[in-house]
């Protein structure tokens, strides 16, 4: 081996030195750099909040806030128009609850296995392949939903439109399967093994150590899935766009077509709707609407986890 040339003592002082001096310069940048992203998460939400405001206050300064929400009519483009929100709100809740009917059993049972029955190569396996399902542009679950999942339902269901709000339901259902899943098993995960093992020492299944144990363990993380799942069935916008249809009805049958906030907001923005009319700002106000309901559902969400919350 060649002999390397030794460093003295004062070298490596010095090179000791020089490293110290990048390392403090960027312990001072770092936190600078860290403030400067958060300052402008802030402020883009601030701008979105502030936009959505004075566009809505421009709508509502024509059209009144008591016919907005009691209105039973959503006709905006009429020669007399229309602007009661309930007929979208119907039908946005009505994709919600068709999804989280599909979502909230699977995904749990799903959670449920990979936390309690699969082994670690099991799910290391199952997991990333339906965390996949998340990563599907919605575009693609749209045109799914309307080329196979509706002739599916018509063969089943006679009389079933074209358009309705079974079919985007239930894809919606099977897109967020992977949040519920994936949130939940997480929760599971975070409970402590000596739980389990007590529950096993007197007796218990892996059933009964699943359901009466880890599940009640891990109800916060759980139920806080569950309301962000929602969140995002509400939220969600081009599957209800391609295969719901634009029908704004208070008619809560699931075979007819519906149309939801999003999908309204889609419709306007698509450019045949002049710029500042009274139709054009309307999108601002369901917005707004749209806006309040996820706020409304992540704040539950919050509630829930901070009021279920368990410390091992």
């Amino acid at each position: 081996m060649e002999n390397r040339p030794k460093k003295s003592i004062s070298q490596q002082i010095e090179e000791k030195s020089s490293n110290r001096g990048l390392t403090n310069a960027a312990e001072k940048i770092m936190p600078k750099l860290f403030l400067t992203c958060a300052v402008i998460s802030i402020l883009t939400t601030i701008g979105i909040v502030v936009t959505l405001m004075a566009e809505t206050f421009t709508f509502f300064s024509t059209v009144s806030i008591v016919e907005f929400v009691t209105s039973p009519d959503w006709y905006p483009v009429f020669s007399e128009p229309d602007f009661g929100i309930r007929p979208l709100i119907i039908g946005t809740l009505m994709i919600a609850v068709i999804a989280m009917v599909i979502a909230i059993p699977i995904g749990l049972a799903a959670a449920i296995f990979l936390s309690e029955y699969a082994s670690d190569k099991t799910r290391r396996t199952i997991k990333p392949i339906l965390e996949v399902l998340a990563g599907i542009p919605t575009i693609v679950y749209g045109f799914f939903a309307l080329t196979f999942v509706t002739p599916v339902l018509q063969n089943v269901i006679p009389g079933l439109g074209v358009y309705n709000a079974l079919s985007p339901g239930l894809v919606v259902g099977i897109m967020i399967i992977p949040m519920v899943a994936s949130l939940s098993e997480d929760a599971m995960s975070a409970v402590p093994g000596s739980m389990r093992e007590g529950a096993y020492a007197l007796g218990s299944t892996r059933l009964e150590v699943a359901m009466k144990v880890v599940v009640p363990a891990a109800l916060s993380g759980i139920l806080a899935s569950f309301v962000l799942a929602i969140s995002r069935a509400i939220g969600e916008t081009m599957i209800v766009t391609v295969a719901g249809g634009a029908n704004p009805t208070t008619d809560m049958d699931i075979t007819n077509a519906v149309q939801t906030m999003t999908a309204y907001i889609v419709q306007v923005s698509l450019g045949d709707v002049g710029y500042g009319t009274t139709t054009y700002y309307s999108i601002y106000a369901v917005g707004m609407t749209l806006f309040l309901f996820t706020l409304l559902m992540n704040v539950i969400a919050y509630f829930i986890s901070k009021r279920f919350r368990e410390v091992y």
